[in-house]
């Protein structure tokens, strides 16, 4: 006989009330109180719904969203953060472990419940496909995200089904990190993202699109189901615990970066996803005060990212104790986050911390934030061989002669004029990079030569193109630009091979000290 789940549609709710829902249920399963359940859910108003472990300040237009009257909360799963209208369906596993077969391992269990999904998009027509980590596709654009995560015995398996889709409020709401869009190089939001709508050109009655998904997690899961409503104890939990989720503490949950003066962040991206770490340290001590790691990754246990951190405070930051430290936690803990070793987390920390390097050239560590090392060794910074500084051509005046030329005239109007001028009392050779196949062809110059290069662009540009500037194997600094860049205005295929039409501003301020320093470098060696 086959087993009898419960059937619960929640029907459409605030973001507050799903949000705390989904703990209520997992609770209740985890305690024996509810049976295995199958839930939809929908939402309305609109929501942003950012995954556990992300910082919502980093997420999030706050501005965008709270003028335009769309929720905001913090999933108890983890991932990115996603834009959630009413016309996007949600649904959930949350059961017991015992009722699911072995799928080996977490990863093997998001591929395992994925296929219901699946299935109730083929009968449509539509050929999808699981695309690991956690995605839905169909023809290589992203319909369905799903994540999980677990409390005692029982297991929240959850994910999405985009109907309609309204990509601009989508694009308005979410800050989407230029490096996550690495992977699928794409060129736009459509073409990484589809919905039932767009594939076959109208929109399925919701009715009609839940009961498909009901017969083919039966069919998947090979249980039966009976429509039931919240149980008495959910319905009092709901009461008691919805004020929480409606705060400011669920929604911030002490993921936001201290902003205290001297923190230090790293961020890179790794198998399962985004990680950023934000620390402070004691340099006299060498042991790190505080620490936030925050990113669109999966852990378990659900609290197991802040175990890390608390194991981390006022511990050393040398290398050989942080290693040692950190996979302590993950093999006490158990902690697991899917697609990131801790030899990653180590590292990650480890370039945080080597920033304080930075200070040689004078800046403050608040300054080190808006400057990135590639290929450099732990040799001093002012050991090695500086002799280029690289510029952007955007950052020239538009209208300038010499914007698409190489050379400056340094007539005043824009930032590079300084910079040459700066560069050149350096005595380093300074360019103006015009495209990026022309960045290659200079750094396959540099090397030859074997020096290291001064770089300006912006952390868009430098997050994207991480990969292909360390294998080059050029040791380099690369400090942030300002202003609109081509990534933020949608322009970046344009300025990839040189006809980007916008300027940005360099960070004369932090330029300056940095080569000033080379300078008076340069004038001791002469001496």
């Amino acid at each position: 006989m086959r087993p009898t789940w419960r059937l619960l549609d929640t029907g459409l709710r605030t973001a507050a009330e799903n949000m705390a829902l989904d703990d209520i249920i997992l609770d209740c399963r985890s305690r024996d109180l509810v049976p295995d359940t199958l839930r939809f859910l929908r939402f309305s108003p609109p929501a942003v719904l950012i995954g556990y472990h992300q910082d919502a300040q980093h997420e999030v237009r706050f501005e965008y969203v709270r003028a335009h009257g769309i929720d905001v909360n913090r999933r108890i799963t983890g991932g990115g953060a996603i834009y959630f209208d009413e016309n996007t369906i949600g649904w959930e596993v949350i059961a017991s472990k015992d009722s699911i077969k072995s799928c080996g391992g977490v990863e093997g269990l998001f591929e395992y419940m994925c296929r219901a999904p699946i299935l109730a998009l083929k009968k449509l027509g539509l050929n999808a496909e699981f695309r690991p980590k956690n995605d839905i596709e169909v023809e290589g654009r992203k319909i369905s995200g799903t994540g999980g995560t677990e409390r005692g015995g029982a297991f929240l398996f959850q994910g999405t089904l985009l109907t309609d889709f309204d990509i601009e409020s989508m694009i308005k709401s979410l800050k989407i990190p230029i490096v996550k869009l690495k992977d699928k190089e794409i060129k736009s939001a459509k073409q990484r993202v589809t919905c039932i709508k767009w594939e076959i050109g109208y929109t399925p009655h919701y009715e009609d699109l839940k009961r498909l998904l009901v017969e083919s997690f039966s069919e998947v899961l090979g249980v039966d189901f009976k429509e039931e409503g919240l149980s008495e104890e959910e319905q009092r939990l709901l009461q008691e615990r919805l004020p929480y989720f409606q705060s400011e503490d669920w929604l911030y949950l002490d993921r936001r970066a201290p902003e205290e003066a001297g923190v230090l962040r790293a961020v890179d991206k790794a198998k399962g996803g985004l990680v950023e770490v934000a620390l402070t340290i004691d340099k006299r001590a060498k042991v790190i005060k505080s620490i936030l790691i925050t990113g669109d990754f999966f852990a378990s246990p659900m609290r197991g990212i802040l175990d890390l951190e608390a194991a981390l405070k006022f511990t050393s930051y040398e290398k050989e104790e942080l290693e040692k430290n950190v996979k302590r936690v993950f093999r006490e803990k158990g902690l697991e986050i899917i697609g990131v070793e801790p030899d990653f987390i180590v590292n990650l920390i480890m370039q945080a911390v080597n920033k304080t390097s930075l200070e040689a050239f004078g800046l403050t560590l608040d300054e080190t934030n808006q400057v990135n090392a590639v290929n450099l060794d732990s040799s001093p910074l002012l050991n090695h061989k500086w002799g280029y500084l690289l510029l952007p051509y955007c950052s020239k005046l538009v209208s300038c002669e010499y914007r698409k030329e190489e050379g400056c005239v340094q007539c005043g109007l824009c930032s590079v004029g300084e910079a040459y001028k700066l560069g050149l009392e350096a005595g380093l050779t300074v360019k103006t990079i015009q495209s990026f196949e022309h960045l290659m062809d200079v750094l396959k110059e540099i090397k030859q030569k074997g020096l290291a290069y001064i770089g300006c662009c912006c952390e868009a540009f430098f997050t994207k193109h991480l990969e292909e500037l360390r294998e080059t194997g050029v040791p380099a600094l690369l400090l942030d630009i300002d202003d609109k860049t081509c990534y933020e205005l949608g322009k970046e295929d344009k300025a990839y091979i040189g006809s980007f039409e916008g300027q940005t501003t360099l960070k004369l301020p932090i330029l300056t000290k940095i080569l000033s320093t080379l300078k008076c470098k340069s004038v001791e060696h002469r001496v």
